[in-house]
């Protein structure tokens, strides 16, 4: 097992063996170090000696090994080691660790940018960069965040518990949140390949876990039916090659049709709740799309209008971007350009892959080509940075 493989156990397991630890010794930076620890023991030990049978289990058992003996190191922590000793052995219950670790990480005392990037760098194990991009925030502003968060969870000793019944709402927005940007950094990764089943699949695991914990709660289901209709799309979403494959051109028929009954059954479920909120009607937005046989079937006049809702529930540049791209298609793309102009986006690289796209449509196409680049630049993700210069190199014709 080379260096790949540690870092693929690390993608998938980090979360699970930092909320373990957590739970076990009641301090985030301990839990953290010592993970990092043993996945470090594991880059010197298992090119030579073979993977162990169970690579997760391994990494736990090493990095508790690590935390005691760091405790036991440490005088002015005796305390905390006799504590941990007495709960070594305590098995986990539901819900598990890690969803206990987000409601910890989302309690009230904290920021709610703070909630969601501590989160995403205990649970996701995403590093600092990884963070920032999916957050659109400096990287230096994020690291302070992570660091004033756990200093304030520490110095504050917040519990490493779940809130009681009456505290659930209050948490539940920043809980959502979380649990989607993981889905997000996922589906269409920050860095490297475009995908991260992994990240994919906890999201959706800790989605139905909050679904059991708060079946009433109809932006839960609306979060749970997303994640489930966009994940369906994804055997269809890279070709043979590993090269992306616009919404547009994917063939539907690969299209995980299960996952699409249960997601429409989920949207239905929030319909007759009506109770719209942001999560229930971007899974309203995905189930037009799933619903439709072709690209060319879809009913664009539908989502439109649901992202209007969407822009008085939530606005934002973001949603403003995607509506945008459907009035482009009911209205032409000069239509949709004229919406996105002044949005607040130019750190983001998919403002310049829509107005790229646009412009292209428009037959502006020494502009289409520029967006293109710049959309590019912007990306760390593999797939789609190849995508926008292979769209960049078809319009070489034209310019010439």
């Amino acid at each position: 097992m080379r260096g790949g493989a540690v870092e693929r156990v690390f993608r998938e397991e980090y979360g699970r063996a930092v909320s373990v630890l957590v739970r076990t010794f009641g301090d985030i930076d301990l839990a953290e170090e010592a993970v990092q620890e043993a996945f470090t023991a594991a880059l010197q030990r298992w090119p030579d000696d073979g993977p162990p049978p169970s690579p997760a289990g391994w990494i736990i058992t090493t990095a508790r090994n690590h935390a005691i003996d760091r405790l036991r190191r440490d005088a002015k922590r005796a305390e905390k080691h006799a504590e941990a000793e007495l709960i070594y052995n305590i098995p986990p219950d539901e819900p598990d660790d890690r969803l206990r670790l987000i409601f910890t990480c989302c309690h009230p005392a904290l920021a709610r940018h703070a909630q969601v990037a501590l989160t995403l760098r205990l649970l996701g194990g995403l590093t600092t960069p990884e963070i920032a991009r999916a957050l659109l925030v400096p990287e230096p502003t994020l690291a302070q965040r992570i660091v004033r968060a756990k200093t304030k969870i520490r110095d504050a000793g917040i519990p490493y518990r779940m809130p009681r019944a009456a505290d659930l709402p209050d948490r539940l927005t920043a809980v959502l949140a979380v649990v989607y940007l993981i889905f997000n950094e996922g589906y269409a990764a920050s860095s490297g390949p475009l995908v991260r089943d992994d990240l994919c699949a906890e999201a959706i695991r800790l989605g139905r876990m909050l679904r059991r914990l708060m079946p009433d709660e109809p932006e839960v289901a609306g979060l749970l039916a997303l994640m489930v209709l966009s994940a369906a799309r994804r055997p269809a979403r890279v070709d043979a090659e590993g090269a992306l494959v616009p919404l547009p051109r994917q063939d539907r028929s690969r299209w995980d049709r299960a996952a699409i009954t249960e997601g429409h059954r989920l949207v239905r479920e929030c319909l007759r709740r009506d109770s719209p909120g942001p999560y229930q009607l971007q899974a309203a937005i995905n189930a037009v799309h799933t619903d439709a046989p072709t690209a060319e079937a879809t009913d664009w006049r539908q989502i439109v209008q649901l992202y209007d809702q969407l822009m008085v529930v939530s606005p934002s540049p973001v949603v403003a971007l995607n509506r945008a791209v459907a009035v482009a298609e009911l209205d032409g793309p000069e239509a949709g350009l004229r919406l996105i102009e002044d949005l607040p986006l130019t750190r983001y690289h998919v403002f310049h892959a829509v107005r790229a796209d646009l412009l292209r449509r428009a037959d502006r196409t020494a502009e289409a080509g520029e967006a293109y680049e710049t959309a590019a630049e912007l990306t760390a993700n593999t797939a789609e940075r190849d995508y926008l210069l292979t769209q960049r190199a078809n319009l070489l014709p034209s310019l010439s």
